[in-house]
């Protein structure tokens, strides 16, 4: 029951993603606590959203900006390295509140993302994202804001965005391969999501256009927030 639907959420969540570009990987880093126990959380959402990305950047790969890639590969190859010495000093009954705590911060703290604008390149970008990836899940937003700043149109912005989160989820999903992580022990849930994320993708890719992205982000918005406050409350009950 949990496979068919954790299926549909992941189906739900890179739809959202493929519309509005970002959103989708936090909001299933947000429901899978309530369905994953703390060790699978990060590795399994890292493989579902790989799939999620790579196959949104396969679908709109005629307007992947490809000259960004190298420098965001160099800075997150230093970033994994760095941040993976973090997993063995973190304790993971919190991961549930970083993610939480980071979920609010990035949906309405100015200065937080007064703070990340700052590091507008590539280099810099690829390892605070893909770094901090490993901690936090969800790290997309990172990107997005040097990306609109790049790019004007949206699809550009939407399928370099897949690209370079295909990136960080690739590394990560290795990582935590490295770290022991057995994947086959979850398999009936991973195959349902990955599905549903490609799945996702593709309805996405259809309905982009069709949707208001301005309405849709606010409700967006709106729900994250409750799922982030829902997971910080439950690391203190």
């Amino acid at each position: 029951m949990n496979e068919l639907f954790l299926g549909i959420i992941s189906f739900l969540t890179s739809t959202i993603a493929g519309i509005v570009g970002i959103g989708g990987g936090m909001m299933l880093i947000a429901i899978l606590p309530s369905f994953l126990p703390l060790n699978a959380l990060i590795p399994v959402h890292g493989l579902t959203q790989m799939s999620s990305n790579l196959s949104r950047a396969i679908f709109g790969y005629k307007d992947i900006q490809f000259e960004v890639i190298p420098k965001f590969l160099i800075g997150s190859f230093i970033g994994i390295g760095l941040f993976a010495t973090i997993l063995n000093f973190i304790s993971l009954n919190y991961v549930p509140l970083f993610i939480g705590v980071y979920i609010l911060l990035s949906l309405w703290s100015a200065k937080f993302n007064e703070k990340i604008k700052k590091y507008e390149n590539y280099y810099i970008a690829g390892f605070f994202q893909t770094g901090f990836s490993i901690v936090v899940g969800a790290t997309g937003p990172l990107t997005m804001t040097l990306l609109f700043k790049d790019y004007a149109n949206k699809e550009k912005v939407l399928a370099t965005s897949a690209a370079l989160m295909s990136i960080t989820h690739i590394l990560k999903v290795f990582v935590f391969i490295y770290f022991g992580f057995v994947f086959f022990d979850y398999m009936g849930i991973i195959i349902a999501m990955i599905i549903g994320a490609v799945t996702g993708s593709w309805v996405a890719t259809r309905l982009r256009d069709k949707i208001d992205g301005k309405k849709f982000f606010l409700i967006l918005k709106v729900l994250l927030t409750v799922l982030a406050f829902h997971i910080i409350v439950k690391v203190f009950i």
